[in-house]
């Protein structure tokens, strides 16, 4: 490669943008030393955890951000969320408890939340916002919006479960996350050495095949020049509503040859059902489905005579005219109905996914399997066993509208 070949070095940022970099560090400093201040003095209720030094950190990588993007922290979050543009006078309300801070006044100092920033909040659990920030980069991707979701935590969090389930899934979906570790050194009050068995906290990021970089922690132009956006193109897509979902054959409660699994059909049902145990087995189900439709029969009669005596129980809910009744074409199961009501919701809702262990095959609840068109990606995704992950991811895209 000659010279004329290499890449030029990036455009440093302008003198007037390096100072909106340094007047938000100042104030971020100014801000939590007048916390400080006031935890001394008592008129800071409850745990206050502060962070001074590290300002660049947040406002660096902050700075990198676009409308749209998100950020989750830790409860040493205060730089953070006024970084993302937080107003001062209501984060200090919310750390005083006042009426006109960010949350009320009823979240304090670990869990400054400022939604119209796109600060999602700060959480007083060690490594809980990580699954969070896998479900903001899942709603992005999965909406095709373009934007990035940070989430920052700290060296401690490294040794939590959930950074590694978060991490990996993270990886496997490709999902527009930064994860920026704010390495102070200290677990707590234990040494990184003590507690840790690497020097290199980046060097986790191996593991799950993630690109990673060290950078100064007190130097803000170390996140400069931004990254490059995530490309939309390679972007999961949802299932289109008139390809569906996979939905198993209706079951009757009175039992019959769906009920069987395949090994027992291949080997003939009459065998089977003639046995006496068998038949007393299906009496056991046609007489609870008898008392199934007994009770239900009661309850229908219940509700009119409730209704005659108050009229006012009989209004219409949710767009249901008044006396419409709900009419089931079969009797299904349990687990068909619910099936059922998921491939509803896909076919009806754009915003609608399913994730977990094995559903895209439908698994043994034989839940709605994947469209694996390559035209309409799939709106059902398999998981790692990773319940915490899934849990939060849910949690985070349900956030952004998601359902």
């Amino acid at each position: 490669m000659t010279k004329a070949d290499a890449a030029p070095p990036p455009a440093a940022p302008t003198t007037d943008r390096q100072l909106d970099l340094l007047r938000a560090m100042l104030e971020i400093r100014r801000f939590e030393d007048e916390c400080h201040r006031l935890f001394a003095q008592g008129i800071v209720r409850g745990s206050t955890h502060l962070g001074q030094g590290q300002e660049a950190v947040s406002v660096g990588a902050c700075a990198a951000l676009r409308k749209g993007d998100t950020m989750t922290c830790t409860y040493r979050g205060h730089a953070a969320t006024l970084a993302m543009g937080a107003p001062l006078d209501r984060s200090f309300g919310e750390i005083l408890g006042k009426a006109n801070g960010l949350c009320g006044g009823k979240g304090g100092s670990m869990h400054l939340t400022d939604v119209g920033v796109g600060a999602m909040g700060a959480f007083a659990i060690v490594g809980g916002h990580l699954p969070i920030a896998a479900g903001l980069g899942f709603a992005a991707r999965y909406r095709r919006t373009g934007a990035v979701s940070v989430c920052f935590f700290g060296d401690g969090s490294t040794n939590i479960g959930a950074f590694h389930e978060t991490l990996n899934l993270a990886a496997i979906w490709r999902l527009p996350v930064v994860f920026v570790c704010e390495n102070n050194l200290y677990g707590e009050y234990s040494p990184i050495a003590t507690t840790t068995p690497i020097e290199r906290l980046a060097d986790r990021a191996d593991a799950y095949a993630m690109a990673k970089a060290v950078v100064d922690g007190n130097d803000v132009l170390a996140y400069w020049p931004p990254p490059p956006r995530p490309r939309r193109a390679g972007a999961p897509a949802r299932a289109d509503a008139d390809r569906g979902a996979h939905l198993p054959p209706a079951r009757s409660l009175a039992g019959g040859p769906s009920d069987l699994p395949p090994r027992r059909r291949a080997r003939g049902v009459a065998g089977a059902r003639s046995h006496p145990g068998a038949r007393a087995h299906a009496a056991r189900r046609r007489n609870r489905a008898g008392d199934d439709r007994r009770r239900q029969r009661g309850g229908r009669a219940r509700g009119r005579r409730r209704a005659r005596a108050r009229p006012g129980l009989a209004r219409s809910h949710a767009g249901v005219p008044t006396g419409a009744r709900l009419r089931m074409s079969a009797t299904v199961t349990y687990r068909n109905a619910i099936t059922r009501a998921m491939a509803d919701a896909l076919a009806a809702d754009d915003d609608v996914f399913v994730i977990g262990e094995d559903v895209s095959c439908g698994g043994r609840s034989r839940r709605p399997r994947a469209c694996t068109s390559a035209s309409a990606p799939s709106a059902v995704l398999d998981t790692p066993i990773s319940e915490q992950a899934i849990i939060g991811t849910a949690i985070g895209a349900a956030v952004q509208g998601c359902a």
